[in-house]
């Protein structure tokens, strides 16, 4: 079966929703897991802040929380007993989607467990989907999980 699945986590409800199927199937397969999350930190940049206060206040904050949320997982999965590792990425302008499938390939994944809000409509076609994407372009198979409606 699988050996090592590969969980992007955003810190979404849905990311943990996705993290704790990985976690089951984990056990039931004896699969390793790989937290990866993605720094888009240009998505929350306005702009007007200066180059000095993006490189030295910005972009810092947005690595050391995203340290901090793979950190914390990876806590969670390895007190069930779990093989975790994490990696950190930045986009950089990238679409996370392609980070996410071009990580799955280098890492040899053997299958994504990625959280979806399940958008439909015109949210859909205004917010786009990052998981919808994965999987469309994942050298991998990908498991949606979706989130439960609040």
């Amino acid at each position: 079966m699988y050996t090592k699945l590969l969980v992007p986590i955003d810190g979404s409800r849905t990311s943990l929703l996705a993290l704790s199927q990985a976690a089951s199937l984990a056990k039931l397969t004896g699969a390793s897991i790989e937290l990866l999350h993605v720094v888009n930190a240009l998505e929350y940049s306005n702009g007007f802040e200066s180059p000095r206060a993006y490189i030295e206040k910005v972009r810092p904050y947005f690595l050391k929380v995203g340290h901090e949320l793979l950190d914390t997982a990876r806590g969670q999965l390895e007190a069930q007993g779990l093989t975790v590792t994490t990696v950190l990425v930045e986009a950089n302008g990238g679409r996370v989607s392609e980070l996410i499938a071009d990580h799955a390939a280098k890492s040899k994944s053997e299958l994504i467990v990625l959280g979806t809000h399940g958008r439909r409509g015109v949210q859909r076609l205004l917010l786009g989907s990052d998981a919808e994407q994965v999987a469309r372009i994942a050298p991998v198979p990908v498991m949606l999980i979706r989130g439960i409606p609040a």
